[in-house]
């Protein structure tokens, strides 16, 4: 008998809805730890040392006996690791596949609009509660998946300038993913 009741409550698609954000959610937190530093890999801040700039100390052998003299090896000069790391791994924000990967956030958006457009023109209902309330208008409808574009690609430059690339490409594909379903829902239950 709960069974029924909360079928009642919950319709199959805020129940496929819910599924697939905390399925995004377990997938996001993943990727964030998965950016964090990892204890055996963290360099302390190195320094260059000023004696690496002396000249190098002159071929005469040092003796043992003489006191004054200690041996010493030639100073190398430091280089920071963690520069060429970066180097290796930052990449322009607009590049090849960011550009892909919000071409086809925007092209989702559309149809995802195209297709709520349509349903509620025939006489259906908007599911999503956040986009039910810019149900009354075109331009307000069309408004919502515009800057949910926009919300898109600044959530993505937020994670590039933080460093998490993994999840700058994630949040376009968990967008596109997010549309995708929701149009391929509004097609077969028309």
């Amino acid at each position: 008998m709960a069974q029924k009741s909360l079928i009642k409550i919950f319709s199959a698609f805020e129940v496929k809805q819910f599924a697939l954000t905390l399925v995004a959610v377990s997938v996001a937190t993943a990727f964030a730890r998965a950016q964090g530093p990892q204890v055996e890999t963290v360099v302390p801040p190195q320094t260059l040392e000023m004696a690496s700039l002396s000249p190098l100390p002159s071929l005469t052998p040092v003796h043992e006996s003489s006191p004054a003299a200690e041996p010493f090896a030639a100073p190398m000069p430091i280089i920071d690791s963690r520069a060429a790391l970066k180097e290796a791994t930052t990449h322009r924000f607009w590049d090849r596949q960011n550009r892909v990967l919000f071409a086809a956030t925007g092209i989702a958006a559309t149809g995802d609009f195209l297709v709520t457009r349509a349903n509620l023109a025939s006489g259906g209902r908007e599911l999503n509660p956040w986009t039910r309330m810019f149900t009354g208008s075109t331009p307000a409808l069309a408004s919502n998946f515009a800057l949910q574009t926009t919300a898109v690609i600044g959530v993505s430059y937020l994670f590039h300038k933080t460093g998490h690339h993994k999840l700058e490409r994630m949040t376009s594909v968990v967008s596109i993913a997010s549309s995708s379903g929701a149009v391929a829902y509004g097609l077969t239950h028309r």
